[in-house]
């Protein structure tokens, strides 16, 4: 199926955008939460939120941006910490590489004065800043009336303009972003933005919109067609359910089983046969290779230190490696 918009930017109709804007902005005004990240307009702040909100839950990421906040103040705090207290304090979040590189980009914006860039085009530049999230600094810091996307405005601005996103998106990314541009009212893109997250977040989410009682239900181009859309899919989704490989088998649980070993041990490294036991209850000598790839791939992305205790010549060979947080002595 293909869709108007698949491969050209829509004219978004000048009196929808009139709607659309006072229905969703008075939406806001009477259902906005109030958080820690919205009453401040400074910007390391803010990209902490951004970065911790990633593929994480609004309620999971306060206590731990106030922790993080405490720990690392500003900038400059975070810029000077050891990577490893970096990564310690990031436990329990996920996806350890955004500690990473929110330490990074801390350390390039220190590099050059200490003041964060304003626009979008300058953000970019930082290590692990995208599109998002220079969008984001940019509007929510500095209240730029920039158009950007995360998950939730790209669902939200979809089924308003383009139709249903189910079982997958008819709009490419580019349309999306050009009907993000049309629709920001003028002077009010920090209101306006928040709002477009917020509604996705709450109200038209991805499984369950409450579309019966939504205030933009004559604006939106999906409605009813997402509903029976919705059903459809996750009626597909219990019959492939068998199939899927279980979360606990995964390298992705397994990578984050090795960074919650690295960070309680009080020892500052530890060998791949101790490690893989505590990982892996089942572990054996033959699984050396995988855990070793894992390893390796997390000092790739920043995470782990990697060192070989002994001489290559080593019959040993990789049980020989040893593996701490970066920054400790392996």
């Amino acid at each position: 199926m293909t869709s108007r918009h698949a491969g050209s930017s829509p004219d978004v109709p000048h009196e929808k955008i009139g709607q659309v804007q006072h229905r969703l902005l008075g939406w806001w005004d009477d259902s906005a939460r109030d958080l820690p990240w919205r009453r401040t307009r400074d910007p390391y702040r803010i990209f902490v939120a951004e970065i911790m909100l990633q593929q994480t839950q609004v309620d999971r990421v306060i206590p731990y941006y106030d922790r993080w906040l405490e720990a690392f103040p500003d900038v400059e705090a975070l810029a000077a910490a050891p990577t490893a207290d970096v990564i310690r304090l990031w436990k329990g979040l996920g996806y350890n590489r955004r500690a990473v590189n929110l330490q990074r980009a801390a350390s390039a914006v220190v590099g050059h004065g200490g003041a964060f860039p304003e626009s979008v085009a300058e953000l970019l530049i930082l290590p692990g800043i995208g599109p998002y999230t220079a969008g984001a600094i940019a509007c929510f810091a500095f209240e730029q009336d920039v158009p950007f996307i995360d998950t939730n405005m790209r669902r939200v601005l979809h089924r308003l303009f383009s139709g249903s996103d189910v079982p997958r998106p008819l709009a490419n990314d580019k349309v999306i972003i050009s009907i993000a541009e049309q629709v920001i009212p003028e002077s009010d893109g920090w209101r306006w933005n928040q709002a477009l997250i917020e509604f996705g977040a709450l109200h038209c989410t991805a499984r369950t919109p409450a579309c019966v009682i939504c205030p933009l239900q004559q604006q939106c181009d999906a409605f009813p067609a997402v509903l029976s859309d919705i059903q459809d899919q996750a009626q597909t989704r219990l019959k492939s359910r068998g199939t899927a490989i279980p979360f606990q088998q995964s390298n992705r649980y397994f990578r984050g089983r090795i960074m919650d070993v690295l960070r309680d041990r009080e020892e500052n490294s530890i060998g791949l046969m101790e490690l893989g036991s505590m990982i892996k209850p089942e572990f054996e000598s033959t699984d050396l290779p995988w855990l070793t790839e894992l390893v390796i791939a997390l000092e790739r992305d920043g995470l782990t230190a990697v060192a070989e205790e002994s001489p290559e010549y080593d019959a040993s060979g990789a049980g020989a490696v040893r593996v701490g947080l970066p920054g400790t002595d392996t």
